[in-house]
């Protein structure tokens, strides 16, 4: 890795800073941070696949039953910005096994849940946890190792995180076949215990929790009802036009929380390491992953006949090839440097969707699967690298926050791709329309990577927020 002096990085290049402390690298908490990011994206379509089953189950209606899936979605997606100012301001140690011993319990409740209202509140009370997981995974894998090693620790949470999406109907509708539909929200539960464990042995004593201030509480309200507003815009839309009105309700809470204290933070950082491009980048790869896996899936079932399972093995092999690439992203950044890296992965992928588009109902199971597999190969290659970029930029005082605005840009991402996807769909009666535009989104990451670096900014707003927390 090449070295350079003090304060010659790019914004958005991994600055060669202190490493953990003794400069050991501690790959068993990288490990924990790769574990609890399946666990949480996990959970994110896991449930799904239980919803039939649910509504039968609890005597409930189809709609109602969605609010399985949703509440968690909401609360986790709501909470990201909030919980990443408070991350920055408490110990790493206590949130990890705070936030996971939560995490598994209410997982717990949801499960022995004998009426709907019980299960949606357990959920919303579960997708809390998983804010904390979420944001704090990334900050945890690049705090134990050197930076000489980020590439190779943020492509384990940046690799893991995804799969755990992508796998979860499968694993899902296993689970279902044969436990039933409570052991969808129990089957995470060994893997918390896991961490714990493991996070409880190896990482040092900190300062312990605070809990947040007056203000803080009232930013994290604001926040929370403008995301989820936004959210559910963007989620119910394909149902009717009107729900888009929701989209319009999220517009003013979040003008008072970017103008006011709470948000000047976060907007100055962004700006002052030049990573609004970035955040860009990864919104738009999440949205033309999301679209293209909506539209292959539905494609394949409605208009090709193929079985469910068949479709599942199918789409399967674009996690395939994220897996595989993944860790190589990881090494290739920590040589070649993260950017670059982050580049030629989002190329690959917009490749890979762009030869999707002429999708015909004579292709053959392995002609689909090969530009699926090249698109992931992309995913993976760019996943590690990119979070890299991000999170080795920011100043170590707001840490968790560029953790949680990275980690908001990609959930986003993830809702706008379906709802973009169908809108296309319905304009045009066909798949082909929904491939292009995904193909589309997807392409616009890479002249976003390549964004040239940008003079910084004035300073954040440094006034409201303690001292960061001590490194795991």
């Amino acid at each position: 890795m090449n070295q350079r002096s003090p304060g010659s990085e790019r914004p958005g290049d991994i600055p060669a800073d202190s490493a953990g402390s003794g400069g050991e690298d501690r790959w068993t908490l990288v490990a924990v941070a790769g574990v609890l990011s399946f666990v949480a994206m996990l959970d994110m379509n896991i449930v799904n696949v239980a919803l039939a089953d649910i509504a039968d189950s609890l005597e409930v209606s189809a709609e109602t039953a969605q609010w399985a899936v949703l509440a968690y979605q909401i609360s986790v997606v709501a909470l990201l910005l909030p919980v990443g100012r408070w991350l920055d301001r408490v110990g790493p140690r206590s949130a990890l096994l705070a936030a996971t011993t939560g995490f598994a319990l209410c997982s717990a409740l949801a499960a022995i849940a004998p009426w709907a209202g019980w299960l949606i509140v357990a959920r919303l009370a579960q997708g809390t946890f998983g804010a904390v997981l979420f944001v704090l995974m990334p900050v945890l894998a690049i705090r134990s190792v050197r930076p000489e090693r980020r590439g190779r620790a943020m492509s384990v949470p940046a690799t893991l995180g995804p799969l755990g999406a992508v796998t979860g109907p499968a694993l899902g509708g296993l689970l279902i076949d044969h436990f039933g539909w409570r052991s969808v929200l129990l089957v995470k539960i060994p893997f918390c215990v896991l961490a714990l464990a493991v996070a409880w042995k190896a990482m040092p004593r900190d300062d312990g929790l605070r809990p947040p201030d007056r203000r803080a509480v009232a930013d994290a309200l604001l926040v929370a009802t403008g995301v989820a507003a936004l959210l559910l815009a963007l989620t119910l839309a394909p149902g009717g036009p009107w729900w888009l009105l929701l989209a319009t309700v999220a517009l003013p809470p979040l003008w008072w929380w970017l103008r006011g204290p709470g948000g000047r933070p976060v907007t100055g950082v962004l700006r002052t390491t030049g990573l609004l491009p970035a955040h860009g980048a990864v919104l738009t790869l999440a949205a033309g992953f999301a679209a293209m896996h909506y539209v292959v899936a539905l494609h394949l079932q409605r208009d090709d006949g193929v079985s469910a399972t068949t479709t599942g093995l199918i789409v399967l092999a674009f996690p395939l090839g994220m897996g595989l690439a993944g860790p190589l992203g990881g090494r290739l950044a920590d040589r070649c440097g993260a950017r670059s890296v982050a580049v030629a992965g989002a190329a690959l992928t917009a490749t890979g969707l762009l030869l999707l588009v002429p999708l015909d109902g004579d292709w053959s199971a392995l002609q689909m699967a090969w530009r699926l597999a090249l698109a992931g190969v992309g995913m993976g290659l760019n996943g590690g690298p990119t979070q890299a970029l991000v999170m080795g930029a920011a100043p170590p005082e707001r840490t968790a926050t560029v953790g949680s605005t990275v980690q908001l840009a990609r959930s986003l991402g993830f809702t706008l791709g379906p709802a973009l996807a169908t809108a296309a769909w319905g304009l045009s009666g066909g798949a082909g329309a929904g491939l292009a535009l995904a193909a589309t989104v997807a392409c616009l990451a890479v002249p976003l990577l390549v964004w040239p670096a940008t003079k910084p900014g004035p300073e954040p707003d440094k006034t409201t927020d303690a001292a960061p927390a001590a490194h795991p």
